[in-house]
């Protein structure tokens, strides 16, 4: 039995009766009419993901979801401080790992975990960036299982993608339904870009003279989120850049401009740690910045996220992120983990094998739904095709319980349906740890589905909480 945000047993939830009294009086006509408008608005947009390796057009139009998700203020106000409190303890960790490991010298998480990570880069030990800060924005995935249970599925600490849909979501639900904010306190998410620059701007390094310029560095136009960097930039009133935009030159890094070289104080890199530096990493990068790195350790730039910060989020490392809680905070986790099973140890891998079809099953770096299995979804052929994979390299998966993930009311073809959901919100770290109060809920549109990710068939919901 699944959990349905919007009920409490028959009864429709106070934070959601504004919104079951809209639905009742909307016709379907008139329904049909606005999902068209959304996404006629979308495509005018340019709000598009990309999906490629499966024929067609990569750029997919992204679902929309007219029906809001509501949070009270006393369910954000605990999330917040859980994802606070978690964001605290990733930065903690990656600043010791990077350093001393003392975390590793207790024993409370294994060494090889740490250093054998690939996501590990040994070019940033020793350095410690701006106010120790290395995950400048963290995107904590959180699903609901009951009214008061919450658990973080993951935790994203490199470049975590979708606040620009959480921004658009809004923007088009207040210019289609105005109707619906002026009945309902709801909390603003528009100041989100000021925010982040602001974040960004507090990370400056020492060397920094006056305000600092600020840039988003993206892969271009092929990459699959470049609408959101575009979209950032342009919000945030800074330069959206390519790696041959900008240049180094002695301790500094630098910005073409018609007006000649202008120095770059911060970078917010939507690149992967691989390309930023062909001189550090990969040779063949034509992304990144040659030199880059050296300007970086010497305190010319600030990267955000920091190169290396990705070992926080990796899936392993995941199980231990309630002992860094304790370790480095003295307190005990507000926000719980899901059970999980690690197939590097005998007994959990005995324990999965014997059990496929009712786990699910996740590669330690995979995203974005792929790499994984969802046992109680799969075909006899399915499981035994991924058993084959578990067993050539039980190192590269854990596994978790299959949840029985809350449900929304979801518009469908013939009215409403209640659909899977799960919530990102983004925290972003640097002077302060600062939200904006929502986030990026996801839903699985297909019936009975419990896979949210956009290239999986998943679609998008303006979140809400309400103001006290």
């Amino acid at each position: 039995m699944y959990y349905n945000e919007m009920f409490n047993g028959d009864d429709v939830r106070e934070a959601y009766a504004s919104l079951s009294d809209w639905v009742d009086k909307m016709p379907a006509d008139f329904r049909q009419m606005k999902q068209a408008e959304a996404e006629a608005l979308f495509r005018r947009i340019g709000i598009t993901f990309a999906v490629y390796g499966e024929g067609g057009d990569p750029d997919r139009l992204i679902p929309f979801d007219m029906m809001p998700r509501v949070f009270t203020q006393a369910e954000w106000r605990r999330l917040e401080r859980g994802i606070k409190q978690r964001a605290k303890a990733l930065n903690a960790f990656l600043a010791d790992v990077y350093s001393r490991g003392e975390i590793v010298r207790a024993g409370r998480i294994p060494a090889r975990l740490v250093y054998q990570n690939a996501a590990y880069e040994k070019a940033a030990v020793g350095f410690r960036p701006p106010r120790g800060v290395y995950s400048h924005i963290i995107g904590v995935d959180l699903v609901r299982t009951g009214r008061d249970d919450f658990f973080v599925l993951e935790d994203n600490c490199r470049t975590p993608s979708g606040v620009s849909y959480m921004l658009e979501n809004r923007e088009i639900m207040m210019r289609m339904f105005p109707e619906l904010f002026r009945g309902n306190r709801i909390e603003p998410v528009d100041g989100y870009p000021e925010l982040l620059r602001r974040t960004l701007e507090s990370v400056a390094p020492k060397k920094c003279q006056g305000r600092p310029r600020v840039v988003i560095l993206t892969p271009g136009h092929y990459n699959s989120a470049y609408y959101e960097h575009s979209f950032l930039a342009n919000l945030m009133g800074v330069e959206l850049v390519e790696g041959a935009d900008l240049f180094v030159e002695g301790e500094f890094a630098y910005i073409r401009t018609t007006e000649g070289p202008k120095r770059v104080d911060v970078i917010y890199r939507r690149v992967d740690d691989a390309f930023i530096d062909p001189l550090t990493f990969r040779r063949d990068s034509m992304l990144g910045v040659p030199g880059l790195m050296d300007v970086y350790r010497s305190g010319g730039v600030s990267i955000c996220s920091s190169p290396g910060a990705g070992v926080a989020d990796d899936k392993a490392i995941y199980t231990f992120v309630p002992e860094m809680v304790r370790f480095y905070l003295g307190e005990e986790p507000i926000l719980k983990n899901v059970d999980t099973w690690t197939l590097w140890e005998d007994d959990d891998y005995r324990y999965v094998m014997d059990n496929l079809e009712e786990l699910v099953v996740k590669e330690v770096h995979g995203s974005g739904g792929y790499g994984m299995l969802v046992g109680p979804r799969s075909s006899k052929a399915e499981i035994a095709e991924f058993r084959k994979l578990i067993e050539a390299n039980p190192h590269n998966y854990i596994a978790q319980p299959t949840l029985s993930l809350s449900t929304c009311p979801t518009f469908v073809e013939d009215g409403i349906a209640p659909r899977h959901v799960d919530l990102r919100p983004y925290c972003l770290c640097g002077e302060r740890i600062e939200l904006v109060p929502g986030g990026l809920t996801r839903v699985a549109l297909k019936e009975g589905s419990l896979v949210v990710n956009s290239s999986q068939g998943g679609g998008v919901k303006d979140t809400w909480v309400l103001s006290e």
